[in-house]
């Protein structure tokens, strides 16, 4: 892979730009194990509940960080436990329940921890002799099915997913843990990613890894839409999945990590940052007594690499898009506009952010500790990308090729088949004192893909989120609900049944204090305005979560 050969068209990095935390609070709480709720209990309601909500806000999340006397170490590794608020003419019911994983039911039989997860190693069964004890290092370790990132939909079904080859089924009402899902058993993948993309047709599309004698490969996948066979078996169903485009890694040896992809209504976009994955290192880790975070390594020298591939021919173009290092974990969205493909991102300028949440980090003292630790995190921010779609012979070298009007990312033929871009910072300064963002949403059933003006994030303050934030993205002007010690989960967007507007609809959060016991809450936001309409107060203790979604049907 080629190096960096211009400047990054900033000299400031993200984590300079934005204001140093001082006087920050623990947030110890928020990362405590609690107990589950699998049957509904009722929240008191405070304002209002629009009536026409009905459905069930689904939030996934670790929320359990040890076995006996075992500890987990990296908050990646808490046990997954799923949420859910279930809406309904105007009331709110919570219930939660941790997945009954192999992980989680193999911990629990032995009281120890006995599956290796992201951040955490598990260590030989002292019960057996010396021998035994060694030769298990040895041993590959089996991938994790401790899904606790999102939740996924394939062919109608719901399933939590991570960043391993396992997912499980589940039930979104009772959530009730179903079968372990292998995708290797339907298509030749090792892994898929916990943020697929879904097209208008109800095909899923996601990413996983592959690699063998011929090299290490990035494949796009797409599982169809749901047929009548289907619907009448209460079975998991990943038939006719495929591979419809394999692209190569330019480093076979350290492949990039990714935790998501771009769509377009015509294109994907994978994304090849300088966050490496040494995969001799991950073969020996489990001898050298590693945990797998140690095998990811930030490496700025290499520049990052934009893979355009068409969306219904499964061709990768020949053109490599390349820019500067740079390290993103979720996208805003993608759409075309006049022979481009315009990308939204949240981007920063460090990727050794991943391996930082470490439980220990995490549940530092209020103050000097937490402050320093804050500080030393990078900060994301919203960033926009142009791609000039047609690139020829007759391209003319070194100059902008990006002619659409009120765009200030630049595209520049470089030599044969290659294209320099620099990013467009999509926000202004007023971001900067809310920490840059990240968990971006935007009214994804009616926008994905297509051009837009609104999406929704956290603003990040703290090493958790302590705002919600609404950008404008053609005037970049913001909308803020924030409030000391409260700290908002991802922002879910849920259009009204008339809506003719894209913001037409509102906001949902999941809101958890460090400051008091049991004072979770639902927040229900007016998307427009983005003031509070309501909220569901639950009687217990709800940990810092990841990812949800809104489930219609509830």
């Amino acid at each position: 892979m080629s190096k960096t050969k211009e400047p990054q068209t900033h000299s400031i990095s993200s984590r300079q730009q934005c204001p140093q935390g001082k006087g920050l609070e623990s947030i110890e709480p928020l990362v405590r194990s609690v107990e589950e709720t699998p049957d509904p209990i009722p929240t008191t309601i405070k304002g209002t509940m629009p009536t026409w909500i009905n459905g069930s806000f689904l939030r996934n999340g670790p929320g359990k960080f040890e076995f006996g006397k075992d500890r987990y170490t990296h908050w990646f590794d808490g046990m997954a436990m799923m949420h859910r608020f279930h809406i309904c003419e105007g009331n709110v019911t919570y219930s939660s329940r941790f997945l009954r994983s192999d992980s989680y039911v193999l911990n629990s039989e032995k009281n120890r921890i006995v599956v290796s997860e992201f951040g955490t190693l598990a260590m030989p069964d002292p019960c057996k002799n010396i021998f035994a004890r060694f030769f298990s290092r040895f041993q590959v370790p089996k991938a994790t099915d401790n899904a606790s990132v999102n939740f996924v939909k394939y062919k109608g079904d719901y399933y939590v997913s991570t960043e391993t080859n396992y997912m499980r089924r589940v039930d979104p009402q009772s959530l009730e843990t179903k079968e372990k899902v292998d995708w290797t058993q339907y298509i030749a993948v090792n892994s898929a990613t916990a943020h697929p993309h879904y097209d208008r047709e109800g095909a899923t599309y996601n990413m996983g890894n592959s690699y063998g004698k011929s090299g290490f490969f990035y494949n796009i996948i797409r599982v169809p839409p749901p047929d009548e066979k289907a619907a009448a078996e209460d079975s998991a169903d990943l038939y006719g999945a495929k591979v419809i485009c394999s692209i190569r890694a330019a480093e076979p040896r350290k492949p990039s990590y990714y935790h998501s992809f771009v769509m377009s209504e015509n294109y994907f976009v994978f994304i090849e940052q300088p966050i490496k994955l040494d995969l001799l290192k991950f073969m020996l880790y489990r001898i050298q007594g590693k945990s797998f975070h140690k095998v990811m390594t930030w490496e700025p020298q290499y520049e990052t690499i934009f893979h355009l591939v068409n969306r219904h021919t499964g061709k990768e173009s020949e053109v490599k898009y390349r820019g500067a290092p740079m390290f993103t974990l979720h996208q805003i969205n993608a759409f075309e506009d006049d022979g481009f493909l315009v990308m939204d991102m949240c981007c920063g300028d460090d990727g050794e952010v991943i391996g930082d949440f470490t439980l220990e980090n995490l549940r530092r003292d209020s103050g000097e500790e937490m402050d320093k630790f804050y500080n030393s995190l990078c900060r994301n921010l919203p960033r926009r990308y142009v791609l000039p779609l047609t690139v020829d012979e007759q391209t003319p070298l070194d100059q902008n090729l990006v002619t659409l009007q009120n765009y200030k990312a630049t595209a520049k033929k470089t030599k044969a088949k290659e294209v320099y871009m620099t990013h467009e910072e999509l926000y202004d300064d007023e971001l900067l004192q809310y920490g840059g963002l990240e968990f971006p949403q935007i009214n994804y059933d009616q926008y994905n893909g297509r051009p837009y003006r609104y999406f929704y994030s956290c603003g990040f303050g703290h090493c958790f989120s302590d705002s919600l934030l609404k950008m404008d993205v053609h005037t970049k002007e913001l909308k803020v609900w924030r409030y000391p010690g409260l700290y908002p989960s991802e922002p879910v967007f849920v259009a009204s049944p008339k809506a003719t507007d894209e913001d037409d609809g509102v906001v949902l959060s999941v809101i958890i204090t460090p400051r008091e016991e049991k004072s979770t809450f639902l927040l229900v936001l007016d998307a427009k305005t983005f003031t509070e309409l309501g909220r569901a107060e639950v009687p217990v203790n709800v940990p810092y979560g990841t990812h949800g979604v809104f489930n219609m049907m509830g």
